[in-house]
């Protein structure tokens, strides 16, 4: 059952985060933010890497898990992450959640039509529940949302399912680097976050003067760093090593549902700390894009 448990513990990590990145957002802008929670998390994992002795690992890596792993911190934690974090700022956390988490329909589509994979009727029931959910959550009016109050919040679910699509090509780059054989280890885990985030985080700082060029991410109070940086461990240090874990433990097809429980708490936990608005439509949403996943990967 570890392997299950970890998954579950990736889903309340990957809950978690967003709230803290939230709080965040309503004192700086997205791209600041990005890449702050970037380069304060490099820092963070590179010091506890020479800490617990696991350079070795790093050095081992071979060429090709080293080029995959950049490649998914580019594209999953510069483009996907800015794209949720513009998300969560318009349309909060109940409804950016759970549009986000709909990336493993995504990579559904790139495994069927790139890789040829079979396509079985289940699949596509729950594909179609994944999409009634997405149709119930861009329903509603964001009343909860202040900054977008009385407006359909379409930027926000277009920035949601944007996510979702960058996101389902990061983890499916995640998923070769982690299942190579050096890298199929907790150690070789932990080095191939801490190189995903490095990458990033130094791609960022080489562009910030230019993507960012009122320098929001040098005038940031002390508290919103502290946040984006414990966000961004919470997500990307304690939930991907857990979801990675979990896979080491256990079959794909038990791990990815779990972990896709995301949305059931990131709505409670919008709903009490952030006091967003909780309708039906949006638990209704939630509860059936979770069902969606459930039905692609259980059946």
């Amino acid at each position: 059952m570890l392997g299950e448990f970890a998954a579950l513990g990736a889903a309340v990590s990957w809950a978690v985060a967003p709230m803290l990145y939230r709080k965040a957002l309503s004192n700086t802008k997205p791209l600041s933010a990005n890449i702050v929670r970037c380069v304060t998390n490099a820092a963070v994992l590179l010091f506890f890497m020479l800490i617990l002795g696991n350079v070795g690992a790093l050095a081992g890596l071979p060429i090709v898990a080293v080029v995959v792993t950049v490649v998914s911190g580019v594209v999953g934690l510069g483009i996907g992450d800015t794209f949720y974090m513009i998300a969560l700022k318009s349309v909060g956390v109940t409804r950016a959640v759970p549009l986000a988490a709909t990336y493993p329909l995504f990579s559904l589509v790139w495994a069927t039509f790139l890789l040829g994979e079979p396509l079985t009727l289940t699949t596509v029931l729950g594909a179609c529940v994944i999409l009634f959910g997405i149709w119930l959550l861009s329903q509603e009016k964001n009343e909860g949302n202040a900054e977008v109050e009385g407006k359909v919040p379409f930027t926000g679910v277009i920035m949601s399912l944007a996510t979702a699509v960058v996101w389902s090509v990061s983890v499916t780059l995640m998923g070769v680097a982690v299942t190579l054989s050096s890298a199929n280890s907790l150690d070789g885990n932990y080095s191939v976050i801490t190189l995903r985030m490095v990458s990033m985080a130094v791609f960022l700082m080489i562009l910030a003067p230019f993507l960012d060029r009122e320098r929001g991410f040098l005038k940031m109070k002390r508290k919103t760093v502290l946040e984006l940086c414990i966000g961004g461990l919470v997500a990307n240090g304690v939930g991907w090593l857990l979801m990675n874990y979990s896979f080491l433990n256990t079959l794909e097809t038990r791990a990815v549902p779990i972990s896709s429980t995301t949305p059931l708490f990131t709505a409670v936990a919008g709903f009490l700390f952030f006091h967003e608005k909780v309708t039906s439509e949006t638990v209704l949403g939630a509860v059936v894009i979770v069902f969606g996943i459930f039905l692609i990967f259980l059946f």
